[in-house]
């Protein structure tokens, strides 16, 4: 599966625990990550300082669903279910 442009949510359900370029502590659950822009697009893909977890995601229909919303609830099930 492609990851879909505009979807952006692997960038606000999950938590990060390695620290992020302006986000030295990671991030929580839920919340945005300051690198996600306006059209949630990852601001610093393809950077070396993106995070490995986030490098390292893999869109799958399982977890990203069949379009945004579906993926944010899924991502939060699968956040709290981890946790």
């Amino acid at each position: 599966m492609q990851c879909r442009a505009g979807c952006g949510a692997c960038c606000i359900a999950p938590s990060i625990s390695s620290a992020i370029p302006g986000m030295p502590a990671g991030k929580p659950a839920g919340i945005r990550c300051i690198h996600l822009t306006e059209n949630h697009l990852c601001g610093i893909f393809g950077h070396p300082d993106r995070p490995q977890v986030c490098a390292d995601f893999d869109a799958e229909p399982s977890i990203c669903g069949s379009h945004r919303d579906e993926a944010l609830i899924l991502l939060t099930r699968l956040e709290a279910e981890t946790s």
